[in-house]
């Protein structure tokens, strides 16, 4: 430690703060968001007890947790 910055996990994701497009939010509404929801929504659809093991995520669901990833990136560091 003695002044020394260290990195844990989630410093750098979307899950560790929500993040929303600007131009989408709206008082009173819940908008889209760039975090690991998507994935805890398709679980809940599911009935999934949130005791191990999880079900396995379909590709489309990968794919699409990736895309929300990739786009978050993409706005917060390519956009400034």
């Amino acid at each position: 430690m003695n002044g020394e910055l260290i990195l844990i996990d989630e410093i750098l994701t979307p899950d560790s703060s929500r993040y929303w497009p600007k131009d989408q939010y709206q008082v009173g509404m819940s908008p889209p968001s760039f975090d690991k929801q998507f994935v805890r929504d398709y679980l809940t659809q599911l009935g999934w007890n949130k005791k191990p093991p999880a079900p396995s995520l379909p590709d489309q669901i990968v794919q699409k947790t990736s895309e929300k990833y990739q786009e978050a990136l993409r706005r917060l560091a390519f956009d400034l």
